[in-house]
């Protein structure tokens, strides 16, 4: 059977660093958005349907500036982020405004998703290889019966990553013989006044990166069962932080839990592909610039079809 795996694309953020919806800003030479080049690769790649994860709030700008472009192209459809869609039991401590983070926010889609699919960011440029590398893994992995779920992660060098404007977030990933061993949530990375990379961890220190750290930058490959795993998980960190301002629960840090519980492995898929992104205003020229660059190399079309 052939599979036809979903792009479901985070793309609820407002950018708050960035200063807009930095999702619907132009970067390609007639107008065309990050996403714009995302769901280009993805239909290049065999994928056949691409879910938005959006907020309510600005859904109608959402659908006319950017869902609208890929009518006729491939399935196109929405689902809300919504900071008091919580399992039962649970409620929004007054004051909070923040949403829950990426587990959240895919846990969004749990009743629209029915099969194979990949997860990015909304504003990061993958590269047509990621896309096809993700593919071929779906269309190559069979349903297995040892008992355990199998996903695979699209992986970059950290230091192809950063960003000369300001920190980033990365999940910061360790391998062996291919397979993800294990994966922390690292936040406001970026080089020291010596050029040295550091970043916060999860034990509230900040400590050096190897340059060469493979870094997650959001390219997930998960089937169905995810939602199952994510709900357990989901409910677990509610226990112990749903009463804090700004707590958010990582799914990198549910991979790293569900591969020390022997419950999932993931694969690292390596790719050829440049990674970069519009975390800052002024990271935006070096977007368009290597977007042009791409187009130059017939990596892409001057415009997208």
């Amino acid at each position: 059977m052939i599979n036809r795996p979903t792009l479901l694309i985070l793309a609820a953020g407002m950018g708050s660093r960035y200063g807009g919806l930095k999702q619907m800003d132009p970067m390609g030479p007639n107008g065309e958005t990050v996403l714009d080049y995302a769901v280009f690769d993805a239909i290049r790649a065999g994928f056949t349907r691409v879910v938005f994860i959006i907020r309510e709030e600005f859904a109608d700008t959402f659908q006319e500036q950017i869902g609208s472009r890929f009518t006729g192209k491939i399935q196109v459809d929405y689902v809300f982020q919504k900071i008091d869609d919580l399992p039962d039991g649970f409620s929004v401590p007054e004051g909070r405004t923040k949403p829950w983070g990426t587990t959240h926010a895919i846990r969004a889609a749990r009743h629209i998703i029915d099969g194979s699919f990949a997860v990015i960011n909304a504003d990061d440029f993958y590269g047509a290889d990621a896309y096809q590398q993700l593919a071929n893994y779906f269309q190559n992995s069979l349903t297995s019966s040892d008992g355990i779920s199998h996903y695979a992660l699209v992986g970059y060098q950290l230091n192809n990553t950063l960003s000369e404007h300001g920190n980033v977030n990365r999940g910061i990933c360790s391998a062996e013989n291919g397979y993800l061993k294990e994966v922390e949530e690292v936040t406001e990375i970026a080089r020291d006044k010596s050029g040295h990379i550091q970043g916060d961890w999860l034990d509230g220190k900040r400590r050096e990166i190897s340059e060469n750290a493979i870094a997650s930058m959001n390219f997930w490959g998960f089937t169905q069962d995810l939602f199952e795993h994510l709900e357990v998980h989901f409910i677990e960190f509610l226990k112990a932080h749903a009463a804090e301002m700004t707590s958010e629960s990582y799914i990198p840090t549910l991979i790293d839990e569900l591969i020390h519980s022997g419950k999932a492995d993931c694969r690292v898929l390596e790719t050829s592909s440049s990674w970069f992104g519009v975390t800052y205003p002024d990271d935006k020229p070096h977007v368009v610039s290597n977007i042009k660059k791409l187009i130059t190399a017939g990596a892409y079309p001057n415009k997208l079809d």
